[in-house]
């Protein structure tokens, strides 16, 4: 029998390990977390079982859809027709629909139209029609297709809070496949309507742990691998944890390619350069449980100069919960002074934000916060991305690396985890 080891226990090691469960593989997932989920986890918000970063389900997701019904799990699934917002100069505004965008102020009519087409023309390209995209930088293709006025009201402070130094240097076909991803999620062009897990997406990560484990495979949590082993032959031979060495056929990677020079230092010298070049921005999430909503939006842009995030994310309005749940989500590259902030210092900056945004919070209205942190939540993906990716079978035999930076075009997703994984599984069989 096949013995396979997955270093990661997010969706995408879940499910490559389910694959190969299914195959009859022995299976082994290492966790250095104390959960499974990555940053799907969920946590204990006192007494609220909910995600640390916030995860809904788009009308593309196929991949999970599949899984679902192979699972028999089709049923948690759950639809919701959502609003969405958009903050820009103190005031709130309603957003994604053509009466909306025809009634924003700021913007001409032309501009509107343009824009308009432009988002509408995105949302219909078909998803594997983007490699004309890919060596386009994002930020012509925006002023070119929706105008440069367009641009420097809905979407130049967008990209500087998410981006920061990186805008300048983002593929139009990965800005292009987010568009297209939340304009699938419509009923019609006047409804958005999204997706969510029947109590998180821990009802589904949990559901594939029960069955790799009923398939033989095992889940080791809190367990770190310090070191891929090869032979001289460059052939994987397995797995070191701390001081042990563990004998696998296989090896797969879904940790973050940032981690690899250290972890398998004997992969060809071009290959490590690569994963040392992919850029990553970390998140700082605030979760802030409420009595009181902020807005009737599931998703609000923030575009506001006395605002030092893109947006906020108020679950609520998409999932059935106790209380009012709103993330708050800071994106900056590590090397920021700001990621350096204490919890209290973001606390109380978001807290004053989500003041500005509903005049009628006042203290006794916020419950709990929680703050989490995550270095690599966001790889940063240049025009001609995937041609600065060594391939996911590596140049050792028997290991297989990828993580979210292979999404690309795509957006970080769990379908996209899914859709993923299973491929690492696929490829490792032939």
């Amino acid at each position: 029998m096949n013995k396979v080891a997955i270093i990661g226990a997010g969706p995408m090691g879940l499910a490559a390990a389910y694959e190969l469960a299914k195959q009859g593989k022995q299976v082994d997932i290492y966790e250095f977390d104390d959960r499974i989920g990555g940053m799907s986890a969920h946590f204990d918000f006192n007494g609220m079982n909910i995600e640390r970063y916030y995860h809904f389900v788009c009308g593309q997701d196929q991949p999970l859809f599949d899984l679902m019904d192979e699972l028999n799990m089709r049923d948690k699934l759950h639809w919701v027709d959502t609003k969405m917002g958009y903050y820009y100069n103190g005031q709130l505004h309603k957003w994604g629909d053509p009466f909306s965008l025809l009634k924003f102020p700021h913007l001409d009519l032309i501009s509107k139209l343009r824009y308009g087409a432009h988002m509408f023309f995105s949302s219909k390209r078909k998803k594997d029609k983007w490699k004309d995209l890919d060596s386009v930088d994002a930020v012509n293709w925006l002023k070119k297709g929706g105008g440069e006025k367009s641009y420097k009201i809905l979407w130049e402070r967008l990209f500087k809070l998410k981006f920061h130094h990186y805008t300048d240097n983002l593929s139009a076909a990965w800005i292009w496949a987010r568009i297209r991803r939340m304009g699938t999620s419509r009923r019609s062009i006047f409804q958005e309507s999204l997706g969510y897990i029947e109590d998180g997406s821990e009802t589904l990560l949990n559901r594939l742990q029960q069955e790799i484990e009923n398939k033989g495979g095992r889940v080791l949590l809190n367990t770190a691998v310090s070191e891929v082993v090869s032979n001289d032959k460059n052939k994987v031979t397995g797995i070191k944890v701390g001081n042990e060495e563990i004998n696998y056929d296989q090896v797969i990677s879904t940790i973050p390619l940032q981690y690899l020079p250290k972890m398998i230092p004997q992969l060809p010298d071009e290959h490590l350069i690569q994963y040392k070049q992919v850029q990553n921005i970390g998140v700082v999430c605030l979760l802030f449980k409420l009595k009181k909503a902020v807005t009737p939006n599931f998703w609000l842009n923030i575009s506001d100069d006395n605002f030092e995030i893109p947006g906020v994310i108020e679950m609520s309005n998409l999932r059935p919960l106790s209380e009012h749940i709103i993330y708050v989500p800071y994106y900056m590259p590590q090397s920021l002074d700001k990621f350096k902030w204490t919890d209290e210092q973001f606390i109380d900056e978001a807290k004053t934000y989500l003041r500005k945004l509903n005049p009628e919070l006042i203290d006794s209205d916020f419950i709990d916060i929680n703050v989490a942190r995550y270095a690599f939540a966001q790889p940063i993906c240049q025009p001609d991305f995937a041609h600065h990716l060594p391939p996911m079978r590596s140049a050792i035999e028997g290991l297989f690396i990828a993580d979210t930076s292979y999404y690309y075009p795509e957006d970080r997703s769990i379908s996209e985890s899914i859709h993923l994984g299973k491929q690492l599984a696929e490829m490792s069989s032939l």
